[in-house]
């Protein structure tokens, strides 16, 4: 093998790496973004053989549904799972803002305290 052609296998080499470097960052900044809150029961026999009990109502096996305060959960013959569907504002001016959540939409929005009806800049969201 030439001089010329290891330098190029050199090159192309080093741009890969720069490049799956840079496709691992971002995939790093993403799931730390997408991360969702989740919890999970387990099933006891001995309150319901026919379903999960949440909030004193009873959901049968592979059941899906969205809960008031804007969760996701379904149920198994493992247990209850539920995750949120909403992100929380993290970095605003707190000071001058203020967050408001609608349990309809599941959304927050951040608004000036002062002047409601003027929206304030979320830097980042969690959730």
């Amino acid at each position: 093998m030439g001089q010329g052609q290891t330098l190029r296998i050199t090159l192309l080499l080093t741009a890969f790496g720069k490049s799956f470097l840079g496709f691992l960052f971002a995939t790093g900044i993403l799931v730390i973004l997408c991360d969702t809150y989740c919890f999970f029961q387990a099933n006891d026999p001995a309150i319901s053989t026919e379903g999960c009990v949440q909030d004193g109502k009873i959901h049968k096996f592979g059941t899906n549904w969205r809960t008031e305060d804007c969760h996701r959960c379904n149920c198994s013959w493992h247990g209850l799972s539920c995750c949120s569907i909403f992100i929380e504002p993290g970095d605003y001016d707190r000071e001058t803002c203020v967050s408001i959540f609608n349990k309809n939409t599941c959304r927050y929005t951040v608004v000036e305290k002062a002047n409601p009806s003027k929206t304030c800049v979320v830097y980042s969201w969690v959730g």
